[in-house]
């Protein structure tokens, strides 16, 4: 159940406009830390439902932007691999216990921070690779099931795209048409599991308004603001929630 208190609209409207921001702006790395903000106040399968459809609203919104900049080769492998993974995360969905997925998008909170800890320290090292398809398939089939169960696919495709050494606006470009097609894909399987109410409906339209805004937001600041003012506090928040979901979740 959702409760439509001050402190769902706290964490919701920040998290939701710093989401856009993120997939608009930032290649989508850091957006599912909406969902995992959200899952401290709803169960994790509710917050699934509500952040979906404010999603596929800001890829709508980004893909016109970003057209034609992507590099396809790159997006075509990870939507095709996305299509399995998917079909994994919807299995998994249907059989496990909530504090499961709360642990799962905990550990992946604190595990992408510690990934780009290690990248910008130096301690890993991104060597650029010549495109391969089926890394770009291992990508789409890791992202399709992380975006499924926690809407974080951008890590695992972030890592096959780094390596592929695209400019900032190809990266962009590259994750905005991928992460359209999948979540298109998600969207049966969550209407069949159950995933969409009218409750999580009702909570996508009011908070519609802010992921625009967030969108907006960070397709003017994808040349304007530097990376790290943005992941700073990018890591500072999944640090934190990720936390938070792995404590609820083995309470």
């Amino acid at each position: 159940m959702i409760v439509f208190d001050w402190v769902f609209f706290a964490l919701g409207i920040p998290a939701i406009i710093f989401a856009g921001i993120s997939k608009a702006g930032f290649g989508s790395g850091a957006a599912f830390v909406a969902g995992a903000i959200l899952a401290l106040v709803v169960p994790p399968g509710l917050a699934l439902g509500i952040i979906l459809p404010l999603f596929m609203l800001v890829d709508a919104a980004t893909l016109r932007p970003y057209w034609g900049q992507w590099h396809w080769p790159s997006a075509k492998g990870i939507m095709q691999g996305a299509v399995p993974g998917c079909i994994i995360g919807a299995v998994l969905y249907a059989l496990v216990d909530a504090d499961v997925f709360r642990l799962l998008i905990g550990v992946i909170c604190l595990g992408f921070v510690a990934f780009q800890l290690a990248r910008a320290r130096g301690w890993l090292a991104m060597r650029h690779m010549p495109f391969s398809r089926p890394f770009a398939w291992l990508a789409g089939l890791v992202g399709g099931f992380t975006s499924f169960v926690s809407h974080a696919g951008g890590p695992p495709t972030a890592i096959f795209l780094l390596s592929q050494g695209l400019g900032k606006t190809a990266f962009q470009a590259t994750t905005v048409l991928s992460f359209w097609a999948i979540n298109w894909m998600k969207v049966v399987p969550y209407a069949y599991l159950g995933i969409f109410s009218l409750e999580t409906l009702t909570a996508s339209v009011v908070l519609a308004p802010f992921a625009l805004i967030g969108a907006w937001i960070g397709i003017r600041a994808h040349r304007l603001v530097p990376e790290r003012v943005f992941f700073a506090l990018t890591y500072l928040l999944l640090v934190a929630t990720g936390l938070r979901l792995i404590w609820v979740a083995l309470a």
